[in-house]
């Protein structure tokens, strides 16, 4: 989701005052700590983005600005320090883009951009919006052409795109027995299975519900359930927060956390500055032609 614009026009609501101190506040704490302008401006807005998501004044889902900001730079700077220190071991490589050029027509949307993803790795890829996060999955799960470089991948890995990724007239039931099926797995077992991950994520479907009938934040945990069907190697995330309430999302990161554990690799997409707690690095894409790849910015016992 993207952050609200206000202009003049009654059309748009007014930005509340006191939202907007506390965005000149933050911004002026971060800038005191010697932060970069491309560091300051993606932090602050993906602080209003998680803000108007939310529908939570920031002061009330941050706390007071001066402290979050100390927050974050300490974070950052103990990121720096730490470097690469997940606390696990990692295991071997399930994903390696290598000089990877994509291209949406004319438009160059990343350019010689490389990337490894190992086993019982978490790792977050951000940036704003257009810089190619969504392509950059689709080109890892083959879904498209790379203009130049090379894309190795694990052959078992799944894939949850956003929303609108399934089929409207089929069954929750259905999905999973074409999804086992295409995976090579036994149909039989792909119902009970899809339904196991289901429960985890606080949803005991009826297998002959259509679909297209299902509310946004349960499409999404279809949607989860068919990438994790049988047990991949590498799985692809794209926003998979997306629709679900605030203990879904909390069942959400538990079983990635899971998934980790039992020797998965995860490249997720997201613009939560709160995801970046759970992840193991953090791949930023701040424009088309560049990108910069730093540790986690924050570490916590999962």
């Amino acid at each position: 989701m993207t952050a609200a614009t206000y202009s003049g026009s009654s059309s748009h609501p007014e930005p509340d005052p006191a939202d907007a101190a506390w965005y000149r506040s933050l911004n002026a704490e971060l800038t005191a700590h010697g932060l970069s302008p491309k560091e300051l401006e993606r932090i602050v807005a993906d602080a209003r983005a998680e803000a108007d998501s939310a529908g939570i004044a920031p002061a009330n889902l941050f706390g007071p600005a001066v402290l979050f900001a100390r927050e974050l730079a300490s974070a950052m700077k103990e990121g720096d320090a730490a470097g690469r220190d997940t606390g696990h071991t990692l295991g071997p490589v399930v994903l390696r883009l290598h000089d990877v050029t994509l291209r949406r027509g004319r438009r160059t949307v990343l350019s010689n951009f490389s990337l490894t993803v190992r086993r019982s790795e978490i790792v977050a890829v951000v940036g704003s919006n257009g810089a190619g996060k969504s392509t950059l999955l689709q080109a890892c799960a083959g879904l498209l052409p790379t203009s130049s470089g090379r894309v190795e991948r694990t052959e078992r890995f799944g894939y949850a795109p956003q929303l609108d990724a399934l089929a409207p007239l089929l069954t929750v039931d259905e999905h999973l027995r074409l999804f086992g099926a295409l995976d090579g797995a036994n149909q039989d077992r792909a119902v009970p299975t899809g339904h196991q991950i289901l429960h985890r994520l606080g949803w005991r479907p009826n297998g002959e519900q259509i679909t297209r009938t299902l509310s946004g934040g349960t499409q999404q945990k279809l949607n989860l359930a068919l990438a994790q069907l049988t047990s991949p190697e590498l799985l692809l995330l794209d926003e998979p927060y997306q629709g679900l309430d605030a203990l879904a999302y909390e069942d959400l990161w538990t079983l990635i956390s899971a998934w980790r554990s039992s020797g998965a690799g995860v490249l997720l997409v997201t613009h939560l500055l709160r995801d970046i707690d759970f992840v193991d690095r953090v791949v930023e894409l701040p424009a088309p032609e560049s990108y910069t790849e730093a540790p986690k910015t924050k570490e916590r016992a999962v």
